[in-house]
């Protein structure tokens, strides 16, 4: 049996968003596989973008360790998210990375073509998209009314 594939899911807005949630669950159906959760800082003020970077953490792991039926180690990266999955490559093997961005109008990501830069250090490369940055986990509860 191969070992199981090793995903790398860059993430920091988007990081417990529906759209990235459903990814995640539908790559587990393809076969075996394991996550890493990266989460550029958002500012590169140090000490602000490491404390929001570990809120998204908390909110997001469990969602995504949910997901993906088991693990997901997170970590925190430089605020040039491009820089950022440079330094973990260097340290972990990845067969293939997920980034979850914002929408294309206001993905900093996308207008710097960062899905294709990491697909030039030689892995495929999925893009999800969130529909709004603050996308709600659940459907609205609907009342009854009397």
């Amino acid at each position: 049996m191969p070992d199981p594939a090793r995903v790398l899911i860059v993430a920091n807005r988007t990081a417990a968003t529906p759209a990235l949630i459903e990814a995640v669950r539908r790559r587990v159906g393809t076969g075996p596989c394991s996550f890493v959760l990266l989460v550029p800082q958002l500012v590169a003020e140090e000490a602000f973008g490491e404390s929001e970077a570990r809120k998204t953490i908390e909110l997001a792991v469990p969602l995504l360790q949910d997901a993906a039926g088991g693990e997901v180690p997170a970590v925190i990266g430089c605020s040039d998210a491009m820089l950022a999955v440079e330094r973990v490559l260097v340290h972990e093997h990845f067969d293939e990375v997920i980034v979850s961005t914002l929408p294309e109008r206001v993905s900093h990501w996308l207008k710097r073509d960062l899905p294709t830069r990491i697909e030039r250090l030689g892995m495929p490369v999925t893009v999800v998209r969130a529909q709004m940055a603050r996308e709600p986990l659940h459907p609205p509860i609907r009342r009854a009314g009397p």
